[in-house]
């Protein structure tokens, strides 16, 4: 199988799982717990603390262990509303964001808080004049993610941050898509909380991670609870979170020079694509972007066709965002980068990662080729 779904899942490296699995046999205690077997996992988790931190920066204090991205965009959001001195103030975001995201402002919006979506332009960017806008006396926070999972667009950071900051407004940032991928220091960047995945960058399912700035503050989503200084409830899952430590390490090591390839490979792709006799347009930024993540339109033919096709072929690829898959609307980036429904029912993603080579690019667009000639050819 070609494997060109990687903004999706990526498969655990060899390291992760070994390290998960000595782990879970060696260091099995809650580190809760106050016997030997609980303080040794406890030093442990301590210890892949500090090693995440190092990787952002960033104090140790700051990093707290989830189940995952969603979750750690939800935790930081509400911990971080609740507390806030202003009762159901206004937040922002952007149209683009991610599920877990949107729906969690849709159901603030329910319980009285104003949300005011951005909107973006036709390369993914939000319009920094309409964000100042945007911005009441009682905003609360603005939660704008770092790069687009569909069509790879990165925002600008320290602009958005700086104009928020300005304000004494709250920033966070799903930065779910461009951990290990590109360079993070939150000594230089003005935010003050963002989340992390383990499955993105190598490491198991089921764990993430969120920073939040030492000096902001936050209260836990749920009271009373113990674990991860009150942010989440439940036992840590310290080998996963060791595994995730160890595949993050691994990646961000080597980020520039794999970062490089990716880049060449994406170049790679849009020539050969553009060399077909079909019109495909390359959706996303020109400059700023991922060099894992392509998206694209063959102009006239779903996505879920190519998808499908290429399926067949043994070839993995996307209509987008796997956490929007079964929705029977069409892309909400495409839409909101000016996109017919028609045409945002066009749109197939590939993302590529360590194991994409040259050769997948030739085999998956002659494969697209077929496909192409195939649909036209019966219509």
């Amino acid at each position: 199988m070609i494997y060109l779904d990687y903004a999706a899942t990526t498969p655990m490296s060899e390291e992760a799982i070994e390290v998960y699995t000595r782990v879970s046999r060696s260091v099995f205690g809650n580190p809760s717990s106050l016997h030997d077997a609980g303080s040794h996992a406890f030093h442990l988790l301590e210890h892949c603390r500090e090693e995440l931190a190092e990787l952002l920066h960033a104090h140790k204090t700051g990093i707290y262990f989830t189940g995952g991205g969603s979750e750690s965009n939800i935790l930081a959001l509400q911990s971080l509303i609740e507390a806030s001195t202003i009762d159901k103030g206004h937040l922002i975001t952007t149209k683009v964001e991610h599920p877990s995201i949107l729906n969690f402002f849709a159901r603030l919006e329910g319980h009285g808080y104003d949300v005011t979506y951005l909107s973006v332009d036709k390369e993914g960017l939000i319009d920094l004049q309409e964000l100042s806008a945007a911005i009441q006396d009682n905003t609360i926070l603005a939660s704008i993610h770092h790069g687009n999972g569909e069509i790879g667009t990165l925002q600008k950071m320290e602009e958005i941050g700086d104009i928020l900051h300005s304000r004494n407004i709250l920033f966070h940032s799903d930065c779910v898509q461009t951990f290990c991928k590109v360079p993070m220091n939150v000594n230089l960047l003005p935010v003050d909380s963002l989340s992390f995945s383990s499955h993105k960058v190598y490491g198991p399912k089921g764990v993430g991670a969120v920073y939040i700035s030492p000096e902001t503050p936050w209260q836990p989503y749920l009271p009373n609870t113990t674990h991860e200084k009150g942010f989440r409830s439940g036992t840590v899952n310290v080998p996963g979170i060791a595994a995730f430590v160890t595949a993050a390490q691994n990646l961000h090591q080597e980020m520039t020079e794999e970062q490089t390839r990716l880049s060449a490979i994406r170049h790679l792709f849009i020539k050969e694509l553009a060399s077909l006799p079909y019109q495909i347009k390359i959706e996303g930024a020109v400059h700023q972007k991922l060099a894992h993540i392509l998206g694209m339109r063959a102009e006239g033919v779903q996505g879920q066709y190519l998808m499908l096709g290429c399926n067949r072929h043994g070839i993995a690829i996307s209509t987008g965002s796997a956490c929007s898959t079964g929705q029977q609307s069409p892309s909400k980036t495409m839409t909101a980068i000016g996109r017919s429904e028609t045409e945002a029912r066009q749109f197939v993603r590939l993302s590529f990662g360590k194991s994409t080579t040259a050769d997948h690019v030739y085999q998956t667009v002659k494969t697209l080729n077929a496909l192409l000639e195939e649909f036209f050819d019966t219509k």
